[in-house]
């Protein structure tokens, strides 16, 4: 765990007398070219040629405000709602004081980000690795800021020796590199990861970079080092583009890694620098979303602000594979296997043999005659496909699920707690309408609920009709038991 500020300073005081014993040379030539680097493509928010889909920063209801960069923007997933919204339901909902804020699919962590800048106690609930650490380090500002400068440009200027020796600098050129000699991923990582999802020479400063912060690692500052590289590889590194769906775009063959990360790094000093003073309790537990009630204490919850995933072929996995497999947090097909079963089913690719969840929607009829629906339009499509044949099971298994995960959150609610989902219509299955928000309404009224609407959020558009598709906010409240 990071130390506290006095402890930082130590440190930092520590980091200056290593740095200064270190041979003056080399520190001023790699100083000189850490200068001479170019800047990663680190840009105003809504203007990120790299970053623009990865970060959600489309024009429209979900494109985050410049004013809510700070922290937020430090990593992003693809699919997160804006901290506006958020802040809009902290408002309506009338949440003050010590009242507690959850999200039990909280990503990379809006909503605790958002209530622990208007001081509010917050839980988030993430079965994703890879973003329950970027959950809890986003709402880690405890991290010394002038510690974590020297301390990147300390672990900098280790990389940069380590890839000259290779005669490779961190700015792109026209140099000639033996690909033998360039770091590889290891088998199992590698079938892991996308065909051309990074090139190999940026692969090689990633790993290199990483080899830097292993080897001069300082735990009040790895978290944050760390996260920074996350966005590095994906914004600056990859090949990655993002849509409706992760893919790979234009080849890059080279690209800066080293200075890309030290601007990521020096935002995140400029926001702790703004933000230290608040030391307001946030914490984020590595745990399925249908089970909050053995992770939470009896009523202690006042409000819940989240999206949970929607029923579509859409593997959340994938969306942050890359990242996750470089930092280590899927390592084999196993570990990620081990992962997805801890997930929402709400794509074909994690579904498994035995899951139960969709018996619990049995006695839902609506549910039941929408899977029929998929099912009888797969087959007069003549669609045989292992994938397509299991379109009516995941509809079964994510109602099931998410009427699971409305048991297992009651109990630990207030009464009179707020709830806000974030859900979408989707038209994935053979163009089948799952009207997601009015299902969801039914389950949870079916579950003791107070339904108190259903408000449009935004229109999005298909992929494959192009028809309009409503995103909705559904608000409950808990009445107690």
């Amino acid at each position: 765990m990071a130390q506290g500020v006095g402890g930082g300073r130590r440190k930092a005081r520590e980091y200056a007398a290593m740095m200064e014993t270190h041979a003056e040379s080399a520190v001023r030539v790699r100083q000189d070219e850490l200068l001479r680097l170019p800047p990663g493509p680190v840009s105003e928010v809504g203007h990120s040629s790299t970053g623009k889909e990865r970060n959600g920063r489309s024009n429209g209801a979900n494109a985050m405000r410049a004013a809510d960069a700070p922290v937020h923007d430090w990593y992003r997933f693809v699919l997160s709602f804006p901290p506006h919204l958020v802040a809009e339901f902290l408002d309506r909902f009338e949440v003050h004081g010590d009242g507690v804020v959850l999200d039990p699919f909280c990503g990379t962590g809006t909503t605790l980000v958002e209530a622990k800048k208007r001081g509010l106690s917050s839980i988030g609930l993430e079965a994703m690795p890879m973003m329950a650490f970027a959950a809890a380090t986003k709402v880690d500002w405890t991290c010394e800021p002038q510690l974590l400068l020297e301390h990147s440009e300390h672990v900098a200027t280790i990389a940069l020796d380590a890839l000259a020796s290779l005669g490779i600098s961190d700015a792109p050129s026209n140099y000639s590199v033996d690909i033998g000699q360039l770091r590889r991923l290891s088998a199992d990582q590698d079938r892991l990861v996308f065909k051309d999802a990074i090139s190999p020479l940026p692969l090689h400063k990633v790993l290199v970079l990483l080899d830097a912060l292993e080897q001069e690692y300082c735990a009040d500052v790895d978290q944050h080092e760390r996260l920074a590289l996350a966005s590095t590889i994906v914004d600056s590194a990859s090949n990655l583009k993002f849509g409706p769906e992760v893919g790979v775009g234009k080849i890059k063959h080279d690209a800066a890694v080293v200075s890309a990360w030290l601007n990521r790094v020096a935002r995140m000093a400029s926001d702790l620098e703004s933000h230290s003073a608040n030391d307001t309790p946030a914490r984020v537990v590595e745990a399925d979303a249908r089970e909050v009630d053995q992770h939470l204490p009896p009523n202690s919850v006042d409000a819940v602000i989240t999206s949970p995933p929607y029923p579509n072929e859409k593997d959340y996995t994938r969306t942050v594979r890359l990242e996750a497999v470089l930092l280590g947090f899927f390592r084999d097909r196993q570990g990620l296997r081990d992962v997805k079963e801890g997930l929402l089913r709400s794509n074909t690719r994690n579904v498994f043999t035995g899951d139960a969840d969709g018996a619990l929607v049995r006695d839902q009829r609506n549910i039941v005659q929408l899977a029929e629906q998929i099912e009888s339009r797969r087959i007069e499509l003549g669609k045989t496909s292992g994938f397509e044949k299991r379109y009516a099971q995941v509809t079964m298994e994510y109602f099931g699920g998410m009427r699971r995960h409305l048991r297992s959150i009651a109990p630990v609610l207030r009464p009179n707690a707020r709830l806000a989902y974030v859900v979408g219509d989707q038209a994935s299955y053979f163009r089948v309408p799952i009207l997601t928000g009015e299902i969801l309404e039914g389950l949870a009224a079916s579950e003791g609920y107070v339904v108190e609407g259903r408000e449009l959020f935004r229109t999005r558009f298909a992929t494959a009709t192009g028809e309009p598709l409503r995103e909705e906010v559904l608000i409950l409240r808990w009445p107690g038991r």
